[in-house]
């Protein structure tokens, strides 16, 4: 249970640091996640991200700075965070010499569902997880989707007010993370407070807010709105050919050219004026003998937003 007196924000980090030898892992992160919202933290492999859920689990004790989950202390009441969390990891930490009942029947009594609870609350996950039909089943004989929701049934068997998930998403397909994330949405709406890591950029659209990690140091904070407005004065075009390379080469130190970058069969040109870019990229490119095969305005997506401002980090670190 949370604290009676507890009316902050479900989760306050302030000027956290966690440094490994001389390796600085977690760089002065500070974040407040209110109760009942989706919060992302996204960011490449190494950002950061898992060694600040651990933190926040109770399971790592950070170098300086300081950490409440539900109004409790990571450090000092570390116990108390413990009761009052689900926590999930992209390995799903299921047993799978276990059936699906038995993992779930296992998990109950790791989290300390009464016995009473316990019958009511294991319907509820197999329903969620939909898995009635397959209680019996082994669970090493599930496909990844089903494994997935079924860990995160087993996470929530206490009803814990807050839920972490570190990259709940990995190694699934994508239908099977859009199904998981309208089970996150349907949390949230239950009030239940929702932390999720991911290093799918396309996943920060379904949070309330997402930071934005790298190298220890979070580089942007808001709305996925919020920080599309990151591109400010500039637009972005979609540049489909045939010759990506060649088109790059052709594009680079043209006026009004800001960046290329290369984003599925095509390429995204970060313009500042839009009309007259599109003249200049016609231009250079017939000049290069390069057939466009579409040039259009598209607005950014979090990805654009986020290779942006990586880049802008390390220009700033070589200076």
């Amino acid at each position: 249970m949370l604290p009676k007196n507890h009316d902050g924000p479900a989760v306050r980090i302030e000027k956290l640091v966690k440094r490994f030898g001389d390796f600085v892992a977690v760089d002065d992160v500070s974040i407040d996640v209110a109760r009942g919202e989706i919060f992302g933290f996204l960011g490449p492999n190494g950002a950061g991200k898992s060694t600040t859920i651990r933190i926040m689990c109770g399971l790592l004790a950070p170098t300086s700075g300081r950490a409440t989950v539900g109004g409790y202390d990571v450090v000092t009441q570390s116990e108390l965070v413990r009761q009052n969390i689900g926590y999930m990891s992209q390995k799903f930490s299921l047993y799978d010499d276990l059936s699906v009942e038995e993992n779930i029947e296992f998990f109950g009594g790791v989290y300390g569902v009464s016995p009473e609870t316990l019958p009511q609350r294991r319907d509820y996950v197999l329903r969620m997880a939909n898995l009635e039909d397959r209680r019996k089943a082994s669970t090493r004989e599930l496909p990844g989707g089903l494994k997935q929701r079924l860990a995160l049934g087993c996470a929530i068997l206490h009803e814990p007010p807050i839920l972490f998930l570190d990259e709940p998403t990995s190694g699934v397909d994508p239908v099977a993370r859009r199904n998981f994330w309208e089970l996150i949405y349907q949390l949230s709406e239950q009030g239940h407070t929702i932390f999720v890591t991911t290093h799918y950029m396309d996943e920060a659209e379904y949070c309330h807010r997402v930071a934005l990690m790298y190298g220890g140091r979070i580089v942007a904070l808001g709305s996925p709105a919020e920080l599309k407005r990151v591109f400010g004065e500039h637009h972005l075009l979609m540049l489909e050919t045939t010759n990506l390379l060649g088109a790059m080469r052709a594009l680079h130190g043209r006026r009004g050219i800001v960046d290329v970058a290369v984003f599925g069969s095509g390429l995204h040109v970060k313009v500042d004026d839009e009309a007259r870019a599109i003249e200049e990229i016609r231009s250079a490119l017939g000049s290069a003998g390069i057939k466009i095969d579409g040039l259009d305005p598209i607005p950014p997506s979090m990805e654009d937003v986020f290779v942006g401002l990586i880049e802008e980090q390390e220009r700033a670190a070589v200076r």
